[in-house]
């Protein structure tokens, strides 16, 4: 009785014991053993996260960010004033099926993906291969919330991999 009792408690106690949003990892329940987050086996030693996430949805210490294939950040839009509703002021520069992002250029939606990302304060935050970078360059944009834009969305500093965005233009 007092062996299933010991087993009973070793598995509550790993039920709750779920890694964090940036955690090393090589496989998806490495991240959740209830599957509500998964190893991005792209980044160096994995990286847990949530894909498809949104601008509330994310664990706390993270943040919804979305990732935009430089490549296709060609057109330059003004964030302050694309798609305002003082027509004195608005610039249409981006398409209909683009938004415009904070650095200044229209990024398809389709092309969006979403994932939560480890926020930081500095480089010692993050793990090694790691670096604290702020949103707004590389493709990446917070996501934004409710009562915010994409031109108009503060930028975040998430640990993101030091490689990411070095084949990359900068935009």
């Amino acid at each position: 009785m007092r062996f299933m009792a010991s087993i009973f408690v070793c598995s509550l106690l790993l039920l709750g014991c779920d890694a964090e949003i940036g955690d090393s990892c090589s496989v998806n329940v490495d991240c959740s053993t209830s599957g509500d987050r998964v190893c991005d086996t792209s980044q160096p030693g994995g990286y847990c996260t949530v894909e498809g996430c949104s601008a509330s949805s994310c664990p706390s210490g993270s943040r919804c960010v979305a990732f935009f294939p430089t490549a296709s950040l060609t057109a330059p839009c003004d964030p302050l004033t694309e798609d305002v509703l003082d027509t004195s002021v608005s610039t249409d520069d981006c398409d209909v099926d683009e938004v415009c992002l904070k650095s200044g250029y229209c990024a398809p939606r389709y092309l969006q993906r979403t994932y939560c990302m480890k926020k930081c304060s500095s480089g010692g935050d993050c793990r090694d291969k790691y670096e604290c970078r702020e949103t707004g360059v590389l493709g990446t944009q917070r996501l934004p919330g409710e009562d915010e834009s994409y031109g108009t969305v503060s930028d975040v500093k998430i640990c993101i991999s030091g490689s990411y965005g070095d084949d990359d233009v900068a935009q």
